[in-house]
């Protein structure tokens, strides 16, 4: 199956029950009242980071998420239930875009957050009887819930990267440092994504081979940006160099430049250099000194360099840690308060959209005058009317609010 570390997808939150509209029926009880109870509350869609979960190819092959619809009000002023919560495991490292920007940041087991929220239950008659409608009619019908289109992405988790040109020896060193066993052939862009192992010592490591740069790869090609992103969260940094090629020196210069093009910040963390293919040369640890004075040489053939490759990432590692005082922690981001409504114009009339407003219209008995002079006061109270003025509405324009329409008649 193929790695996915980038999708779409479509949720949507359960709507709320409407509320009941029962009137009490019992012998000898002419004027029971009402009794109709409170619509449930539609379910959530949640996302929540598990570390048994390798990719989002499970939300690409379903991209349309659907949390269960609150159940109706009944009689005898019985509430009805609330819609179960849809809850999507997704990979620890995930991050939700919405229209408005990232949304959350999912770092750690079992680190979540609500993409929609579950739309409220209607109010049954019982609920909305007061001084002055004791005996109410009618009851609300349940909210819509919040529908989003999310943008998620993945940027694994990693101690430390390893990073460098196609073909360097980057996935056969993941697999002699770790237990890992990615696709090694002699060939560039054998690996075509993100390989995570987990190297056991004093100190529990995880390694993440990513797919080899190309020059210009900041810039998109060879999907360098996809692959670079997954570097955001290393702690520390191998730079993979084989000593075989024509210009090792070269060749470390075209990683360092395109990771500082992508990131100035990730040029920017500790890092060093391991020369690989080191059976391949007659004098390898002679080229190595021109690459970098304190370039590690191995060889994935021999196992030549690899004792010594493993204790210098450790202590790479561990220095880095020190320098990071904070460690990486979820975050939700908390926006303002949507506005109550929206007024936009569609063709030669106006359309209002607004959770309340929406509520206030659907739960109006238009049949009874009452209602409606109730309605028409909650609208201008709430500044519809005004609004509608200000985008230049007009006596006699068609105002639609939710599946209703509207003669707009300023007072």
């Amino acid at each position: 199956m193929a790695f996915v570390d980038e999708v779409t997808v479509w949720a949507r939150a359960g709507r709320g029950g409407h509320g009941s509209a029962a009137m009490l029926r019992e012998p000898f009880k002419p004027r029971g009242g009402p009794e109709g109870g409170d619509g449930g509350r539609g379910g959530d869609v949640v996302f929540e980071a598990s570390s048994g979960v390798r990719d989002l190819s499970a939300l690409a092959d379903r991209p349309h998420l659907r949390a269960e619809d609150g159940k109706p009000g009944g009689a005898s002023r019985r509430t009805g239930a609330s819609g179960a919560d849809l809850v999507v495991q997704v990979p620890e490292g995930t991050m939700v875009f919405d229209e408005a920007g990232l949304m959350a940041d999912l770092v750690g087991e079992g680190s979540s957050a609500m993409v929609a929220r579950g739309g409220r239950g209607g109010r049954g008659n019982a609920s909305l009887a007061s001084s002055r409608n004791r005996v109410p009619r009618s009851a609300e019908a349940g909210e819509p819930g919040e529908e989003r289109r999310l943008s998620v992405e993945l940027r694994v988790l990693a101690d430390v990267g390893l990073v460098g040109l196609p073909n360097a020896g980057k996935s056969t060193l993941l697999g002699r440092l770790t237990a890992a066993r990615p696709k090694v052939a002699p060939y560039p862009f054998t690996t075509l994504h993100p390989n995570l192992g987990v190297a056991e010592g004093e100190r529990r490591l995880v390694v993440a081979d990513v797919p080899g740069l190309v020059e210009g790869a900041h810039e998109g090609k060879g999907l360098g940006h996809r692959f670079l992103r997954h570097l955001d969260r290393a702690r520390a940094l191998v730079l993979v160099v084989d000593l075989s090629t024509p210009d090792p020196v070269a060749d470390l210069h075209t990683v360092r430049k395109e990771l500082e093009a992508h990131d100035p910040g990730l040029a920017a963390r500790p890092w060093f250099v391991v020369g690989t293919k080191a059976d391949l040369v007659r004098e390898p640890e002679s080229v190595a000194i021109r690459v970098a004075p304190d370039a590690v040489v191995v060889s994935g053939l021999t196992g030549e360099g690899i004792d010594r490759l493993a204790d210098r990432v450790a202590e790479l590692v561990e220095a880095a840690s020190m320098d990071q005082e904070e460690e990486r922690q979820p975050f939700v981001v908390l926006r303002p308060a949507r506005p109550p409504f929206v007024v936009r114009k569609e063709g030669t009339g106006f359309r209002v959209v607004g959770r309340a407003v929406e509520r206030w219209v659907a739960e109006t008995d238009f049949d009874d005058p009452r209602n409606v002079v109730q309605l028409q006061r909650r609208l201008a109270k709430e500044g519809v009317e005004r609004e509608l003025a200000a985008l230049g509405a007009r006596r006699g324009d068609e105002v639609m609010i939710g599946e209703r329409a509207f003669e707009f008649l300023p007072e």
